[in-house]
C-alpha cells in the first residue's frame, strides 16, 4: 500500500459533528426553552415531597 499518497490526517475543529435533533430552541422543539433553576429546583422539590409522601 502507498501510504505517502494518502496525506496527513486532519485536525479536529473542537465542534460536535451534528446538531442534537431536541436542542432547546431549535426548528424541532420551538417553544422548548431551557426552564429556568427556580423553575427547575421548584419542579425537583415537588417531586421530592411527592416521593416522600409514599
Amino acid at each position: 500500500m502507498d501510504y505517502k499518497a494518502t496525506g496527513a490526517a486532519t485536525l479536529g475543529k473542537n465542534a460536535p459533528r451534528h446538531n442534537e435533533h431536541n436542542a432547546h430552541g431549535s426548528t424541532k422543539k420551538p417553544f422548548g426553552q431551557r426552564p429556568s433553576k427556580e423553575e427547575l429546583l421548584a419542579r425537583m422539590k415537588a417531586a421530592a415531597e411527592a416521593k416522600k409522601e409514599e
